[in-house]
């Protein structure tokens, strides 16, 4: 059986599992029954000044029969004294000492990050994280992404914090930002032992076209939330990898945007994650989602023959480079398997309309007719693979590869070799002699090429 515990920055814990600082960390009680379904750690939901939240605070996004692929919130940190707080985190961790529990703090000045830091370790938490993400409310007040938006602040508060603490200390990045490389360098020379990535997304999910107002709904009125949910994912795993592959910030990094399956996690890691933390698909299945997490990643690990979480921790980023530096000898055209077929033709309508009019349709008359299925016309294939992403059929479109793998140049090698376009009509331009039909051919009756139903 592989071992799934993990000493993030000198936070142990029995898996990688972690529920983000958000509404299912609200409370004591909650926690704990995260941990008995299987968590491995918590980050409390942020500690600091009690607000007051409004009503209603959520708005989705739904897609066709996925509902909630997106989350909006515009809920703020803890309502709760301060002390309620401190009393159920130093009660879980009599219940619970070996999982990690991490309190998320967000104050102003430097007293108080003092205060608050000492507080929570005399309660017993494992560490912090300091939350410089949160996208509304508490950003109007100069804390939450005004500071991540500012990296000399936010190097500021991460060594008040040091000051004191004597627990790891993780600093949570925003992603409301042109590059979070920035705010993690920045991090990183504040002395933080980790970051945390990403924050919510600032936000509006939709407007109530009939009262005019956007979503969520608070007496007439709204404002930007947080956005987060499997929608994010890729931006969160993108902004992952680009800390990780930074020679400057080289901390460990909690992944967390989108993370709903182990399949999820599995990447994150592999994209060089220690940790992983879950917010929206809790709030949207509950605390049990993470047996199957552990399970599915124990049965991959197991299969792969990785022994410990570091075996395959950022194994994938070796394989991740610049455009400039991608083989541009590397050829795949699109391949049809006819025997699994449906006959829908939406290949042959992606391609004809959003690509590079590769897929042909029988004609009416001859040998063909009564036959439905598209063909590749693999002269004018690309190699994009819109048509096997639009295609409904598990593996009925493939792309097979034709190069013989022999040559290798890149946009790189090409420039400083002199041989890329520079003029607008260059016939060095890769789209040179690719057959497109003429202007003319779009008003043109199709009858002919279509199947009669």
């Amino acid at each position: 059986m592989p071992d799934l515990s993990i000493n993030f920055a000198g936070i142990k814990a029995p898996n990688p599992f972690w529920l983000a600082s958000a509404p299912p960390t609200n409370s004591g009680y909650q926690v704990m029954k995260a941990f008995e379904a299987g968590w491995g750690g918590a980050v409390w939901k942020t500690l600091g000044v009690p607000v007051v939240n409004v009503s209603s605070r959520y708005g989705g996004v739904n897609y066709k029969d996925k509902r909630l692929i997106g989350l909006n919130n515009i809920e703020l940190i803890t309502d709760r004294p301060l002390v309620d707080n401190l009393r159920e985190i130093e009660e879980v961790k009599k219940h619970f000492p070996n999982h990690a529990v991490i309190a998320s703090l967000m104050v102003e000045t430097r007293e108080e990050w003092h205060q608050i830091v000492k507080d929570c370790e005399n309660a017993g938490a494992d560490g912090f994280e300091l939350n410089f993400g949160c996208p509304h409310g508490m950003c109007e007040r100069g804390m939450g992404s005004a500071v991540g938006q500012e990296p000399k602040v936010l190097k500021t508060i991460t060594e008040w914090v040091q000051e004191v603490a004597t627990k790891p200390v993780i600093v949570k990045l925003t992603p409301n930002i042109s590059d979070i490389t920035l705010p993690a360098i920045a991090a990183a020379q504040g002395g933080g032992d980790a970051i945390s990535l990403i924050n919510t997304i600032q936000s509006i999910v939709g407007v109530d076209i009939d009262n005019f107002v956007p979503y969520p709904i608070v007496d007439g009125k709204s404002t930007n939330g947080g956005y987060c949910g499997p929608a994010v994912k890729p931006i969160a795993m993108n902004m992952l990898k680009n800390c990780a592959q930074h020679p400057e910030v080289n901390i460990p990094i909690s992944g967390i945007g989108g993370i709903e399956t182990w399949r999820d996690a599995v990447e994150f890691i592999l994209l060089g994650a220690g940790s992983v933390q879950v917010c929206t698909a809790a709030m949207h299945y509950g605390f049990g989602i993470v047996r199957e997490m552990i399970y599915g990643l124990e049965q991959y690990m197991t299969e792969k023959g990785f022994n410990t979480i570091a075996d395959f921790q950022g194994k994938a980023l070796g394989n991740v480079t610049s455009w400039e530096n991608l083989n541009l000898k590397y050829k795949v055209v699109a391949d049809i398997n006819e025997d699994k077929c449906i006959g829908c033709q939406l290949c042959y309508t992606a391609c004809e309309d959003g690509a590079h009019q590769a897929i042909g349709l029988p004609r009416l008359n001859g040998e063909d007719e009564g036959n439905r299925v598209p063909y590749i016309i693999e002269d004018n294939c690309v190699g994009c693979n819109l048509c096997s992403l639009v295609c409904p059929v598990e593996e009925c479109i493939t792309m097979v590869r034709k190069d013989d793998g022999t040559q290798h140049e890149t946009w790189k090698e090409r420039g400083e070799a002199g041989n890329t376009p520079t003029t607008f009509n260059d016939q060095r331009g890769g789209g040179v002699g690719h057959y497109i039909p003429s202007p003319a051919d779009a008003l043109k009756k199709k009858e002919k090429y279509i199947v009669k139903k």
